[in-house]
Formats: structure tokens, sequence, C-alpha cells
């Protein structure tokens, strides 16, 4: 079956083996313009995780070092609405309602950086609760 699709691609003109690596192969700033493109050009708006699979992770060799600071980066909001992930917000920051919708409105956006293991992960679980979407990083 997947030699259909590859003959299929082929005889388009279209190589979706090299695609896909040119794919993998692009840095954060290049995913954020072919999305910022998608949108724009084409009505087409990609899921916040196909942004992070395709940017790759930047690994020891093989080394695995347990991670003990995390950033808390909020990707998107539910359908349930943004109110309730801007009150959480506000709660977890410290800060003024206005400054918490500017923070959900510019989505993504890093939102605490340096947390431990265990503040990101309530954290993360308090916004998702509301119906954000959070990746820790």
């Amino acid at each position: 079956m997947a030699n259909k699709v590859a003959d299929k691609a082929t005889d388009k003109g279209v190589d979706v083996k090299r695609f896909a690596e040119q794919l993998v192969g692009l840095t954060v700033k290049e995913v954020n313009e072919l999305a910022k493109i998608l949108k724009e050009d084409h009505g087409i708006e990609p899921a916040a995780a196909a942004v992070s699979v395709a940017a790759p992770s930047q690994g020891t060799g093989g080394e695995t070092q347990e991670k003990s600071s995390f950033d808390l980066e909020l990707v998107a909001v539910g359908a349930a609405g943004k109110l309730p992930v801007v009150r959480l917000v506000k709660e977890i920051l410290g800060v003024g309602l206005k400054d918490a919708k500017d923070l959900v409105d510019a989505m993504p956006k890093v939102l605490k950086e340096g947390l431990s293991k265990a503040e990101a992960e309530e954290f993360k679980k308090k916004l998702e609760e509301e119906g954000a979407e959070v990746v820790l990083k």
C-alpha cells in the first residue's frame, strides 16, 4: 500500500519521502513561517501538535538525563472558551486580568519558565482541566 501511495506521488511529480525529510529538517522559525503561510494563504489551521513534532528534539546522544527545570507553554484553548483559562493564567502568574488575556491571546506562549517538575505538572493539569492545551518544555 505504501508503494502505491509513493507511486501516485511520484506520478504527480512529488517525491513524498524527500518532502517529509525536508519537513523534519525545518527549524522552529521555518515551521512557524510555514504555519503562517498555510493559515493566511490557504486557510489551513495547522494543529499545534504538528508544530511540536516537526521541531526535532536535541538529545545528548542517547543519554537519559532527568530534566530539572521546565517551561510551561500555552499552545491552544479549547472550545469551552478562553475566559476560564484567562482567569487561571491570572492566578498562576499573579498578573492583572488584561495582562492574562493578552498572554492567552498571544498563543503559543511560554507562560512561566524554570519550574520544578511538580509545579509544572500541577499548572499543566489545572490549565488542561479548563480546556487549554499545554506543553512542558
